[in-house]
């Protein structure tokens, strides 16, 4: 498959075939991919944590996707996750950074996640990104440190249907311009 299509063809998954693991060399071909991804001087400020184990995944359902952060129970049958914790960065991003009013860590984050999310695509693997999830439980339950931040959680499953359906996108003219903010060209 070409980038394009695979880019086009990405779609958010939020039911998952219960009971269909994924084998760990497909879980860990998307980590990988994300390690191969842009950062800010080349900090690779993360951690991909893979989670595969039946018993930690269910109490993520129960404990991280509950409560005041129910909204994503639907997770709760993803086969895995990735949780993405931000790590140290060079003092060069984060001094740049600072003057630039961004915290390269966010961006770094967002292309590696889009790494990951895109090669599950490519392996027939469903993905929802989460980023309303309780972060104190998750952090306990997977024994990472209090001053680390979890920034994105990854639910990954075999969806319980393929349906390529039509992406409603903003017309080419309000989201692409060439040479000016509003060149029509």
């Amino acid at each position: 498959m070409n980038f394009t299509d695979l880019a086009a063809g990405r779609r958010t998954t939020r039911r998952y075939k219960k009971n269909s693991p994924i084998p760990r060399e497909l879980l860990e071909k998307c980590a990988n991919s994300a390690r191969f991804s842009p950062s800010a001087c080349n900090s690779q400020g993360w951690k991909f944590l893979v989670v595969d184990n039946p018993a930690i995944t269910e109490k993520i359902s129960g404990e991280v996707l509950s409560g005041i952060h129910k909204m994503n129970s639907f997770a709760s049958d993803a086969a895995a996750f990735i949780a993405i914790v931000s790590e140290d960065i060079k003092s060069s991003a984060w001094a740049g950074g600072k003057l630039m009013g961004t915290d390269f860590r966010f961006v770094d984050t967002g292309i590696a996640c889009a790494h990951i999310v895109l090669q599950a695509e490519d392996l027939n693997i469903g993905t929802c990104i989460l980023g309303w999830f309780n972060e104190r439980r998750l952090k306990k339950i997977l024994s990472i440190p209090r001053r680390k931040k979890v920034k994105l959680l990854i639910a990954l499953g075999y969806p319980e249907k393929i349906t390529k359906r039509e992406k409603p996108l903003k017309p080419r003219n309000e989201t692409i311009s060439f040479n000016s903010y509003n060149s029509a060209d």
